[in-house]
């Protein structure tokens, strides 16, 4: 087990998030206590106070209060629902800004929110072409420990209240933060976590049997005579995780629905089940309970159960939603792990079946119905299958993370050869997902995730073409996954490290680096600097150079290198690499002697500068996005069609086909090596003989016959060609 830390007077074993410092844990708990009633008695189900002031806290007790402000309104029928719409969210905001707020450095007296809302932010932000700024989440988060409410444990997505978190900044804050983007023709993208909660006032009331709150969460009280098959809560915890002998036994007992397919985030001792154990809680009824719960993710994080007879989950998250779009005025909203909604008891010893589930995808129907309905979009993080993301696509929500093409392009930029980038992007196309309902991201604030969940479910004993050979998708995953870890972690380069079984921790530039075969990242000259930016701006083009939105983090505009694991130890020492890759930036300059952000996160090292610095340099990151971004504004390509995986004959060099709004055909042409490469482009959509244009200098870059042309490209070049 991990070693117990106390923090005001409160037992955690599990790594608190953010990385807070001793002051910032003071600060948040001397904001939060402001808000709070003066204790009155203890914090127990025999205390009225105690009850009536969870109530007050809880999330579902938000829910009906917005209920009754929005139903019966005539605006809820102003807009069409029923069906996603991509290209009208895409219209919205094709480029967004990805936040990570613990990570900004702010300015000097600014709160995190003030700070993004600084007007010369998205004045950098305009001229570069960005039209969304997606927050993450700013809602308190963590859990309520009687009267004291205790930090997050998973970066704010452990949600336990519709407030802003005081740590970020306050409602105040965040409307006036809508208000500046849309003086900058942006929009604010904020979330919503349909598949759990935190351990807040909900899951409290929840455990004292308290109305309908139970209903919530998929919550299994246990008979007292069968207690003793529960393992004893550690103390100073409130529960426990069950191992697979307990969790096997309260299934055939007849309680819980058994194991999953998976266990995320597993670790022996803490995590190796699903589900967990809560100490005995007296009821407001007065009975003694225990109860088996369901937690997808952490023990901290109860999964909420949307086919309940209170329907209290689909209440609380709703309400969430509209606090989120009606009260802040968020333009969209992320729907975190809405993949695990439903889940239903398998066949037999089967595991339960609880990815790809119906309910699911009603769920994520209702949820996207009812943001539609007010006027917004969502976009969902859905880690499964290219079958789950076109079926969830169908009903729900508006666009989906491009989980499939973003290990590829980063398994053809590790390895120069994009086999299995154009397999990956043919698969999808086949399959009739819609390139323009796809978020197409750099770095975001996890890990690189080789999943690769397609090629390991369903598709596993399917057979694929790859590199002119038969193989099976589990053995295609195997090539790709190995592929990936001995590029970017082997041979001495420890400044990317192995997340658990799930992919590698690394920034944009830090896997740029590794796939130069840079050994030590700490002293990189201008020349490796120089490699490293128009490798990055290669990416960008694969990303941008295509229908849908186009999404990047401050750590790709910084252009920033992992930290070490011992400037986040405590962070790491549970397993947790992800810390690495999310060191802090400052992204105007506003604060170069700071050391770390106001949340604690250390200062890493940035290749490419502040904002205001790379627009003065024609030849900087900023700059060279700025003009490309430009390109593919003036063409309408975030709304086009991909028609096309062109065959080519050079192994690192890649082509896409789209047909333009206008009707035209363009070309992105890509060299993903770093070498000079002359490749052949041949697509049956292209008519039989013509010529190609270069969009971006306007002379004809080459004829083509018999649906093929050839080109030559320098090192990591992308270009943009019309078909004529």
């Amino acid at each position: 087990m991990p070693k117990e830390t106390k923090q005001h007077g409160l037992t955690h074993s599990e790594q608190f998030f953010p990385a807070r410092t001793e002051k910032l844990l003071a600060k948040a708990a001397e904001l939060a206590s402001r808000e709070l009633p003066i204790p009155r008695g203890k914090p127990n189900s025999k205390n009225k106070n105690y009850v009536r002031w969870l109530q007050s806290e809880s999330m579902l007790h938000d829910a009906h209060r917005l209920a009754r402000k929005y139903s019966g309104q005539s605006h809820m029928w102003h807009n069409p629902y029923a069906r996603p719409r991509p290209r009208f969210a895409v219209k919205q905001a094709s480029v967004w800004y990805t936040a990570y707020p613990i990570s900004l450095i702010t300015k000097k007296e600014a709160n995190i929110i003030r700070s993004l809302a600084d007007p010369a932010l998205w004045e950098a932000f305009k001229s570069i072409g960005i039209k969304g700024m997606h927050t993450g989440p700013m809602k308190r988060a963590g859990g309520v420990n009687g009267w004291e409410l205790t930090p997050s444990i998973d970066g704010h997505f452990d949600r336990i209240s519709t407030k802003i978190d005081p740590l970020f900044g306050t409602e105040r804050d965040f409307k006036h933060l809508v208000k500046v983007a849309a003086e900058h023709d942006a929009i604010i993208i904020d979330d919503i976590v349909p598949g759990h909660t935190g351990k807040g006032a909900d899951f409290r009331l929840a455990e004292m049997n308290h109305q309908d709150y139970a209903g919530i969460y998929h919550m299994i009280e246990i008979h007292q005579n069968d207690w003793g098959l529960l393992p004893k809560v550690p103390k100073g915890k409130d529960s426990v995780n069950i191992d697979h002998v307990t969790e096997a036994e309260l299934k055939r007992r007849g309680y819980i629905i058994g194991k999953l397919p998976r266990v995320i985030f597993y670790e022996p001792g803490i995590k190796e089940t699903n589900w967990s154990v809560t100490q005995a809680v007296v009821g407001t009824d007065g009975v003694s309970r225990r109860w088996v719960y369901l937690h997808y993710f952490k023990d901290g994080q109860p999964s909420l159960n949307w086919l309940d007879p209170s329907f209290a989950g689909m209440k609380l998250v709703i309400g969430d939603a509209l606090h989120s779009l009606g009260e802040l005025g968020s333009g969209g909203l992320r729907l975190d792990a809405n993949g695990f909604l439903g889940i239903e008891v398998g066949d037999a010893d089967q595991p339960a079946w609880s990815e790809g589930h119906p309910l699911s995808e009603a769920a994520n129907h209702l949820i996207a119905g009812m943001v539609r309905k007010l006027g917004g979009f969502t976009f969902q993080e859905l880690n499964l299958s290219m079958d789950d993301i076109k079926t969830m696509s169908q009903d729900g929500a508006d666009l989906s993370y491009d989980f499939v093409n973003r290990p590829a392009y980063q398994h053809a930029i590790a390895t120069g050869e994009t086999d299995f980038l154009q397999l990956t992007l043919r698969s999808a196309l086949s399959m009739g997902i819609d390139a323009a309902g796809l978020v197409h991201a750099l770095q975001n604030h996890d890990e690189l995730t080789y999943e690769l969940v397609h090629f390991w479910t369903i598709h596993k004993d399917d057979s694929y073409m790859y590199k002119n050979k038969q193989i099976t998708g589990l053995k295609l995953r195997e090539i790709v996954r190995n592929d990936l870890r001995q590029k970017l972690t082997a041979n001495g380069k420890n400044y990317n490290l192995l997340f658990t079984d799930n992919g590698v921790a690394c920034t944009t530039a830090s896997l740029l680096a590794a796939s130069q075969d840079y050994s030590d990242v700490s002293n990189l000259t201008q020349s490796q600097i120089e490699t490293i930016t128009n490798a990055h701006l290669l990416l960008a083009k694969f990303n941008a150079w295509q229908p849908g939105v186009f999404a990047l983090s401050g750590w790709d505009l910084a252009g920033t290198l992992t930290l070490k694991a011992d400037q986040v130890r405590e962070l790491v020492s549970e397993g947790d690499t992800r810390w690495i890759n999310r060191g802090s930036y400052d992204l105007m300059g506003d604060s170069p002697n700071v050391k770390q952000s106001s949340a604690g996160m250390p200062k890493a090292t940035s290749l490419y500068g502040p904002l205001p610095e790379q627009l003065k340099n024609p030849g900087s990151f900023a700059s060279q996005l700025k003009l490309l971004l430009a390109h593919r504004e003036r063409l309408q390509l975030a709304v086009s069609k991909q028609l096309d995986i062109p065959d080519v004959s050079h192994k690192s060099s890649l082509a896409m086909l789209h047909k333009l709004p206008d009707g035209r055909l363009q070309v992105t042409l890509l060299n993903f090596s770093n070498e000079t490469i002359t490749t052949q482009v041949r697509s049956d959509h292209m008519a039989a003989a013509g010529k190609i244009t270069d969009f971006v200098t306007n002379v004809d870059a080459a004829e083509y016959s018999n649906n093929m042309f050839e080109l030559t490209l320098e090192p990591y070049e992308g270009r943009l060609l019309l078909v004529d």
